[in-house]
C-alpha cells in the first residue's frame, strides 16, 4: 500500500484552499485534489500530525504562517486551519467482516473502546482512556466509543443483526474516506445506509491517483 499525506488549508467558508509545497510555500488548490509536482508529500505520520488542525495566519506578503494548534472550541471561530489529506497510489481492500467480529469479540467490556479502520482497511480497537482520537492519523474510519457488553465483547459480536448493520456502517465510512481523502471519518447512521453489495461494488470501482 502506497500512501502519503498532503497538507491542505481551508478558508473559514471552505471556498478557498491552499496546499503546502516542498519549499514550504503554498499554492491555491481544490481541497483534496490529486497531487501535483512540487507538492509536499509527507510519509512521516508525526510530521503530518504536526500540521493537523493547526491554525494558519496570513502575513503581510499573504503567506500562510503556522500558529498554535486548534483548541477545543476553535472550530466555532473563523480562521484558516490545516488538514492532513491522505493520497493513495495503490489499490485498497474490502474491509473484512470476520476481522471486525474477531476484533470486537476480544474487547473486554468496562473500558471505553473505539472500533476503527486504519489506513490499510484493517479493523483495530483503541482504548480511548489513554489515547487521543481526533489527532490520530492511524484512524481512517471510526465508530462509536462503547464500554457496555451490549456493544463490545462476545455478547455483542453474537448479535447478527447489529453486526450486519455495523459492518455496513464501516463499509459506508470506508467509501467516504476513499472518496474524500479525509481522516477520522465517522460512520453514518444506520437509517442512511445502502446495501452491503452496493458498498462493496462502489469500493471495488474506486480508483486511486
Amino acid at each position: 500500500m502506497n500512501t502519503c499525506f498532503s497538507i491542505d488549508a481551508l478558508s473559514p467558508s471552505g471556498a478557498k484552499a491552499w496546499r503546502l509545497l516542498e519549499n514550504n510555500s503554498w499554492r491555491e488548490c481544490t481541497y483534496a485534489e490529486p497531487l501535483q509536482p512540487g507538492d509536499a508529500r509527507i510519509t512521516d505520520k508525526a510530521k503530518a500530525e504536526y500540521w493537523l488542525n493547526r491554525r494558519l495566519k496570513k502575513d503581510k506578503e499573504n503567506v500562510l504562517v503556522p500558529q498554535k494548534k486548534a483548541g477545543k472550541f476553535d472550530f466555532l471561530m473563523r480562521g484558516i486551519f490545516s488538514h492532513a489529506v491522505l493520497h493513495r497510489s495503490s489499490a485498497v481492500p474490502i474491509p473484512d467482516k470476520e476481522q471486525m467480529l474477531d476484533t470486537l469479540t476480544q474487547l473486554q467490556p468496562g473500558a471505553p473502546w473505539l472500533l476503527y479502520l486504519d489506513v490499510a482497511g484493517h479493523f483495530r480497537a483503541l482504548n480511548t482512556d489513554n489515547t487521543s482520537i481526533m489527532a490520530n492519523l492511524d484512524i481512517a474510519v471510526r465508530g462509536e466509543i462503547a464500554s457496555s457488553e451490549d456493544y463490545i465483547g462476545p455478547k455483542a459480536a453474537a448479535d447478527t443483526t447489529m453486526m450486519d448493520n455495523l459492518y455496513r456502517q464501516f463499509l459506508a465510512g470506508w467509501l467516504e474516506h476513499l472518496q474524500s481523502s479525509n481522516m477520522n471519518v465517522f460512520v453514518p447512521d444506520i437509517e442512511k445506509l445502502k446495501t452491503e453489495t452496493e458498498y462493496i461494488e462502489a469500493i471495488r470501482n474506486w480508483r486511486h491517483e
